[in-house]
């Protein structure tokens, strides 16, 4: 069966995509954000699926039963964080103020001349993250991901300043793990989000928000067996400029002895989730699942 986040079509025009750019790069974030506005409620009206399973998600992490309002400052929060893409990428980071919490992980990480697995969730921005790593002089990070869900958005962005784009590693093709390999020992950063699962792949069955949910093995079996540095990161947006981006060690790096290697992996995922299970109760609008994942 097709998972419903990767089946549901992408509901983005080209053409208005590259109108909400040239209007934001043109009249500036300010005025650009009166379009979330329209966008938000075009949302909450023609998207029924992604409504219902927003408002089942706000009623587990709210722990009260969500509201329209609370539906549309959900989809409020997503939009604003596509939109300061944007912003992000045309080097406009001073527009923001950026508190960063947990960053002296990576003193350490570089002062051994390592790479590092960095483990996020579609929740906030990555772009921030981004951002605030070429501004700091990071390494150079390249983002494991699946690229067809959202094609013709990245495509539009990705245009705004191409120097600055994300170099991607598909998921599931036959070289994937090869070219993480490589850019780990090159002493680069390997981003990956790792609450979406895709059809056929093995999943691993995880307590959150008082159910279960069921998340890809992949990028836990990764930070198992990789033996480098593991980081938990997200960018959460708290409204107006502000973003808090937040940097914790999810795993050790030590390598565990073969027998108990799926134990580590099984531990490795359900901590993400109690950590992901935090960050969605702190801040509930930030989370951009926008599909059924307690079914």
């Amino acid at each position: 069966m097709i998972q419903e986040w990767v089946a549901r079509p992408e509901r983005s025009n080209v053409w208005t995509i590259r109108f909400i750019v040239w209007f934001a790069l043109t009249f500036g974030r300010r005025a650009s954000r009166i379009l979330l506005y329209p966008i938000s409620l075009y949302f909450i009206v023609f998207s029924a699926k992604a409504r219902a399973a927003s408002h089942k998600y706000l009623d587990r992490a709210l722990g009260r039963p969500s509201t329209l309002a609370d539906g549309f400052r959900h989809c409020f929060f997503f939009a604003s964080t596509i939109l300061d893409r944007v912003f992000l990428l045309n080097n406009q980071i001073s527009l923001f103020d950026v508190q960063a919490h947990g960053e002296e992980i990576f003193k350490e990480i570089e002062a051994n001349g390592r790479g590092c697995l960095l483990i996020g969730a579609h929740m906030g921005s990555f772009e921030v993250i981004h951002a605030l790593s070429r501004d700091h002089g990071h390494p150079r990070t390249s983002l494991v991901m699946y690229e067809e869900n959202a094609r013709k958005l990245n495509t539009v962005l990705n245009s705004i300043n191409p120097q600055h784009n994300r170099p991607v590693i598909p998921l599931g093709q036959i070289d994937s793990m090869l070219m993480i390999q490589e850019a780990l020992q090159r002493g680069e950063y390997i981003g990956i989000l790792a609450d979406r699962t895709i059809s056929g792949k093995k999943t691993l069955a995880c307590d959150f928000l008082g159910g279960q949910i069921n998340l890809p093995i992949t990028p836990f079996r990764l930070a198992v067996i990789l033996n480098c540095p593991v980081v938990f990161m997200l960018g959460i947006y708290q409204g107006g400029n502000r973003y808090d981006v937040n940097f914790e060690h999810l795993v050790a790096s030590q390598q565990p002895a073969q027998w108990d290697r799926e134990l580590a992996i099984k531990q490795a995922a359900q901590q993400f989730a109690t950590r992901l299970e935090h960050y969605c109760r702190e801040a509930p609008y930030n989370w951009f699942n926008f599909y059924d994942v307690w079914k």
